[in-house]
């Protein structure tokens, strides 16, 4: 793959034809005139069709655990990763599974309508879009997509009300994007050639003919997030570093006041560094694991029951670039890619393809089961039998690919809930989980007896879940 970082890249809008599948290639359908009546609304994506299932958008009444009696939102054949606008106006979804039949579908449903108003046939997958402040726009990252003369990659630019295709820049395998809090500037992270550099885009350019000029910034390893200060002054990247092929994990500051802009302080984090929250604009959760050339390299047999490797979790002060925990975090190994603070001070970390625990049939007394979730208590006091800076990885097996805190529970119901979607990749496939973060474990759920912590009349094969009311 060519590499240019060395000067602007002005950008060839025209690289893909003008007209994206659309619904009838025509722009958007009416949304339907009836909904659910539910008040407060979890949307969770079923990528299966089997036997009464059909792959869509389930709504589930995240106020009682139930699933809304109504038929699913259709949104492509295997619909996973979504997005909520910032106006809480759209719900974004993407459906493909990388196989060549993948339809590689962004579909864009009407929150309030519960019914989709278009969709865009993208030139390939996707791992990341991000929308625009004023929720007009959408931003995908295909790192695939062909581009004439160029290696392939570009970051389209879509409007959410009709899914018009708006522009395009071309930004060799494009992975991942971040935009800053004004919508003013916009990162993109790839790997392969490009992985030392992040490439610096101004979004509203995109949407004005041969007007793009991307800015490659070099001096990362292998960067995949970033972080923007509340002024938006400074990004912070996420270097994955060993994990993804590199050489050292670490947060990245970035000047993004100079033109073009600048590296600043920078912190290795030994922990490995693929996801991260920050909290009161001062602190940030970074969770990875760590790798050497030979793989996953922190032992931590003793520390967590039974498992021979581990991820980390570090905690950094954001001011002094320093992490601040001394003492060692074990959270489960894998590539973790979901991260939320839950209700009562509870961090939720997901992972996929981690180190699993399954016991043989029947278990033995005293057997460990584990899967891909870590829940890390942030408090000074204990939450149940978690103690202050503790860690408990709850049994149930599988890839956690949905995590969704709900902080607006109806009246006289259990305020401290977190959905989990976890286990895909297992036998039963995604299941949606209710956790109680006062005890850190599922939560019982009386519409639901036989099946304690899963919502009630809710089956399928599930991937994320979004609250759509606050």
């Amino acid at each position: 793959m060519e590499k240019s970082l060395k000067k602007p890249l002005l950008i060839l809008l025209l690289l893909l034809p003008a007209c994206l599948t659309l619904l009838s290639c025509g722009g958007a359908s009416a949304p339907a005139s009836h909904t659910s009546g539910i008040a407060y609304r979890a949307f969770v994506t079923n990528n299966v069709s089997a036997g009464t299932a059909s792959a869509g958008i389930y709504i589930v009444n995240a106020a009682t655990d139930q699933r809304g009696h109504v038929a699913p939102i259709s949104a492509g054949n295997t619909p996973g990763m979504m997005v909520i606008t910032p106006n809480l106006v759209a719900t974004l979804v993407f459906s493909g599974n990388g196989l060549p039949s993948s339809d590689n579908q962004l579909t864009i449903i009407s929150n309030a309508g519960e019914a989709a108003n278009g969709h865009v046939t993208l030139p390939g997958m996707t791992q990341s879009f991000v929308v625009s402040p004023d929720s007009s726009i959408v931003y995908v990252a295909v790192p695939t997509a062909p581009v004439v003369d160029q290696s392939p990659g570009v970051v389209l630019a879509i409007a959410v009300d009709s899914a018009a295709l708006l522009g395009q820049v071309a930004i060799p395998s494009v992975q991942y994007l971040a935009i800053d809090n004004g919508g003013d500037r916009m990162l993109g992270f790839s790997q392969g050639s490009n992985a030392d550099s992040v490439a610096v885009i101004t979004p509203s350019n995109i949407v004005i003919p041969n007007s793009v000029v991307v800015t490659y910034v070099a001096g990362f390893d292998h960067p995949v997030a970033a972080f923007f200060s509340s002024d938006d002054s400074t990004a912070y990247i996420l270097n994955c570093g060993p994990e993804c092929g590199g050489t050292t994990a670490s947060i990245q500051s970035l000047d993004m006041t100079t033109t073009p802009p600048t590296l600043g302080a920078a912190v290795a984090i030994p922990g490995g560094a693929t996801v991260g929250l920050v909290v009161n604009s001062s602190t940030m959760y970074v969770a990875g694991t760590p790798y050497s050339s030979a793989g996953p390299s922190f032992t931590c047999l003793g520390l967590l029951g039974e498992t021979l490797t581990c991820g980390q979790l570090s905690i950094v002060n954001l001011g002094t670039m320093s992490v601040t925990n001394t003492a060692t975090i074990a959270i489960t190994d894998g590539y973790h890619a979901r991260m939320a603070m839950g209700p009562n001070g509870q961090l939720f970390i997901g992972a996929t393809t981690c180190t699993e625990i399954i016991p043989p049939q029947p278990p033995p007394t005293g057997a460990e089961t584990r899967g891909c979730l870590s829940i890390y208590n942030t408090l000074t006091t204990a939450v149940g039998s978690n103690p202050p800076a503790g860690v408990v990885i709850p049994p149930e097996n599988g890839d956690v690919t949905g995590i969704q805190p709900l902080t607006n529970r109806g009246a006289g119901m259990a305020q401290q809930v977190v959905y989990v979607v976890q286990g895909q990749g297992v036998p039963t496939g995604g299941t949606l989980y209710i956790y109680d973060t006062t005890i850190d474990a599922l939560e019982y759920n009386p519409n639901n007896i036989y099946n304690p912590g899963e919502v009630a009349n809710l089956v399928g094969n599930f991937y994320d879940v979004k609250i759509v009311d606050f």
